[in-house]
């Protein structure tokens, strides 16, 4: 069985609060709030848990706020490998709108990285070889190169490791614009980072498609593209097929698309075959919609829902 190792170098502390409906410029009275762990690698770990997949996770985080992390690690068994530097990881806030069941996001900045990335980077490797899966997820903390991703993803490649990246902005372009031996196994964009990459809308699942192939041309042998309620979009050698989610009950939004990608990260692990791959995917993310925060009900529901996910293709 595959290993599976995290990375997460701008990770944070997820406050949602619940509003019966947002409006700007107007005074709230929160209905609740919740503190979560978070951080993209973070939340594909907790969801792969829940899962019954071992994961261990590496990153930075701030030595003086670390205890919620610690807690959900120990909760969940996941391997804390993170190195831990001076100061507090950061709060982002989440503002949930229960009325249209939108959550809008401010994300404040995040420690800088100093010279512990190169403590992170020997973390990382040391725990991804030949067959392994390796995901580089979220942003970059200040410090950090824009080819941090791509220079990260070479050496992985290098011992035989499976890459999988989650990112966005110039991280994610400087990642592929790299040769092929600094290229990811698999990318997970959503439609508005693809139209970012592509430079230009892409308002049709056909448009979608298209620039997904391209990316594929460039030697990226899986490509799943996010498109929110419309389900996602998923490309391999075996060819092209788009899953649809079914209609679900919606508890938080939040995490939803790192659900996705531990979800392919699931099927990666179990060399699941395309359709089975998509479905599994998006039933992970589903499935994760009913709940607060990073987490997956029970094992038999997420099948449940993965024999609901409707793939057809494309």
């Amino acid at each position: 069985m595959s290993r599976i190792v995290t990375l997460t170098l701008n990770p944070a502390i997820d406050q949602t609060v619940v509003l019966g409906a947002l409006a700007p410029g107007e005074v709230h009275r929160a209905r609740a709030v919740a503190r979560h762990a978070g951080g993209k690698g973070v939340n594909v770990a907790c969801c792969l848990a829940d899962w019954g997949l071992a994961a261990a996770v590496t990153g930075l985080l701030g030595a003086d706020n670390d205890a919620a992390f610690r807690q959900v690690f120990a909760a969940k068994g996941i391997e804390d490998r993170f190195i831990r530097v001076p100061g507090e990881t950061r709060t982002n806030l989440k503002l949930l709108d229960t009325g249209s069941g939108d959550t809008t996001d401010i994300n404040l900045p995040g420690l800088p990285a100093g010279d512990a990335f190169a403590a992170v980077r020997t973390e990382l490797l040391a725990r991804a070889g030949r067959g392994d899966l390796a995901v580089l997820a979220g942003s970059l903390p200040e410090g950090i190169a824009a080819d941090a991703y791509a220079d990260l993803t070479a050496s992985l490649n290098a011992a035989g490791a499976r890459v999988v990246l989650d990112a966005s902005g110039p991280a994610l372009k400087a990642a592929l614009a790299a040769g092929s031996e600094g290229l990811p196994h698999a990318v997970k964009p959503n439609r508005h980072e693809l139209e970012e990459w592509a430079g230009h809308r892409l308002p049709t699942l056909q448009a979608v498609r298209a620039a997904a192939e391209e990316l594929r041309g460039r030697g990226i042998p899986v490509v799943v593209v996010s498109l929110g309620a419309e389900g996602a979009l998923f490309l391999t050698e075996a060819g092209a097929v788009h899953a649809s989610p079914p209609p679900i009950e919606v508890a938080s939004t939040v995490g939803a698309g790192d659900a996705l990608v531990a979800g392919l990260v699931a099927a990666l692990a179990a060399r699941l075959d395309l359709p089975s791959t998509a479905r599994l995917a998006l039933a992970f993310a589903a499935a994760k919609l009913t709940r607060e925060g990073a987490n997956l009900p029970p094992r038999p529901e997420v099948e449940r829902i993965a024999g609901t996910v409707r793939v057809v293709p494309a």
